[in-house]
């Protein structure tokens, strides 16, 4: 398997490279792989890569003017406890976009990174 098949890549557009960078592996666990920060850094955490992209990048600069701003997308996080995750985070001063929402397949709620990009963070529901 190539490093390439390893991992499931999603490009975020942030203002900040070395900010996002701290807020993802200060904050929810991701490994640096790479940083050319200012302008890029590639993050994982498992299975996920997130290819951070700064306003130099050539990720952000092929972004059409009208689509460069955050959107609705979001990563989703599993968590195994989801208060203790919302303790904490709120501990670190994470800046949080919803409330606790819970429905039939878990709890969730919503951070944002310091670009403004949503972040998922979910506790499945117990399965009998």
């Amino acid at each position: 398997m190539t490093a390439h098949e390893k991992f499931a890549s999603v490009r975020y557009i942030v203002d900040d490279v070395q900010a996002a960078v701290d807020f993802y592996t200060g904050r929810l666990g991701f490994e640096v792989r790479m940083s050319a920060a200012p302008a890029f850094a590639d993050v994982v955490r498992g299975p996920l890569r997130l290819l951070l992209s700064g306003p130099s990048s050539s990720g952000a600069r092929a972004t059409p003017d009208e689509h460069a701003v955050a959107g609705r997308n979001r990563i989703h996080l599993l968590v195994e406890d989801l208060d203790a995750e919302i303790d904490r985070l709120k501990g670190a001063g994470v800046p949080f976009r919803s409330e606790r929402v819970t429905g039939p397949g878990g709890s969730q709620v919503l951070v944002a990174d310091p670009a403004g990009n949503l972040v998922e963070i979910f506790q499945p529901a117990a399965r009998s």
